[in-house]
């Protein structure tokens, strides 16, 4: 069998979900295989360019990093089309794609320059949406204005990097925001069109596994669409690379990883899309686990884990692993986005 095949683990051995993974939502939403597209728009970052500070989060690479330079609207083009062309040679029955501005801050530029680089991947027909990687203190009106237009010519998703709910964590990563500023930009972008994914991350320095779990609780009580919840793990030339390197921090297990995942889907409704479970980095700028590179493993193991624990995405919330068919979403007493 394809390893990449393997991967699409959302299913347990009675062929019932689990959780609800992103390609399920994808068939279900589009009758197809759907497949992301990722573009490197050229964009910078406050927290890196000096207008919140220098050097950006403790955990990110600065490889390669060239301030306030965008790529031109032609060449978002042409990596959409060499993206759509290795996409369709690689799985044949690819039919539709979405087009994700990935890297660094997204919304992070006038909104002249955001409307001329997100136009471009609307030019092609099998873009069937688009996704918008950013952070919750870099939107405002009149880019939620411009973000919701699009969404009548499709599906449309902005990702907030979260990461933390504790503003300690965030401060003690060098976030350069704070928790408040997440519920802000979720309040702005509500009932506009637009659906929510959110960025987490386990294991950052001085989280305790309560925290990490607390973190995801106050996620389930607020109106998000997705979740991606990544492992922390050191690269080369970052803060967080002088910290291990010191003994500064410890890192999670492999066991301790995929347990925690599990408790956390257990806490998120399932209505909300799972769209990772992990994350790795290149092997020529990891430095450490060396394990989160056996990508396939870690998502078998934490499959197996929830057929074991006999348990899935929302089952401390009361829901069935049913509901997670029907995307049912929750009625929440006291929620503040009632």
């Amino acid at each position: 069998m394809d390893p990449k095949e393997r991967m699409s683990i959302s299913t347990s051995d009675s062929k019932r979900p689990r959780f609800l993974g992103f390609n399920a939502y994808l068939r279900q939403r589009f009758g197809c295989r759907v497949q992301k597209v990722t573009i490197d728009a050229g964009f910078t970052c406050p927290n890196r360019d000096g207008t919140l500070g220098q050097g950006g989060c403790t955990f990110c690479n600065n490889a390669g990093f060239s301030p306030n330079v965008r790529t031109d609207p032609a060449v978002v083009r042409e990596q959409l089309a060499r993206g759509i062309a290795a996409a369709r040679r690689r799985r044949r029955k690819v039919e539709k794609f979405i087009a994700y501005f990935q890297a660094y801050t997204n919304t992070y530029a006038p909104i002249k320059t955001l409307k001329a680089l997100y136009d471009e991947a609307w030019r092609f027909p099998e873009v069937v949406g688009m996704a918008i990687g950013t952070r919750p203190d870099c939107v405002d009106d009149e880019i939620i204005d411009l973000v919701a237009s699009y969404s009548s010519r499709g599906e449309v998703w902005i990702e907030y990097g979260l990461q933390s709910a504790h503003d300690s964590t965030l401060a003690t990563v060098n976030r350069g925001h704070d928790y408040q500023a997440f519920l802000d930009a979720l309040e702005r972008t509500r009932g506009r069109g637009i659906k929510v994914c959110v960025h987490t991350i386990l294991g950052l320095p001085g989280e305790t596994r309560d925290m990490m779990l607390e973190t995801h609780r106050r996620l389930a009580d607020l109106p998000i669409d997705g979740i991606k919840i990544h492992l922390i793990h050191i690269m080369r030339d970052t803060v967080m690379e002088q910290q291990y390197t010191c003994g500064e921090m410890k890192l999670l297990s492999r066991p301790e990883f995929v347990a925690l995942v599990c408790d956390v889907l257990e806490l998120l409704p399932p209505h909300v899309v799972i769209q990772r479970m992990h994350a790795d980095a290149p092997r020529e700028v990891l430095v450490a686990p060396e394990w989160c590179l056996d990508k396939v493993g870690i998502l078998n193991e934490i499959h197996e884990a929830l057929i074991r624990r006999d348990t899935w995405q929302g089952k401390a919330l009361g829901f069935t692993q049913a509901d997670i068919q029907t995307g049912s979403r929750p009625v929440i007493e006291g929620s503040i986005f009632q």
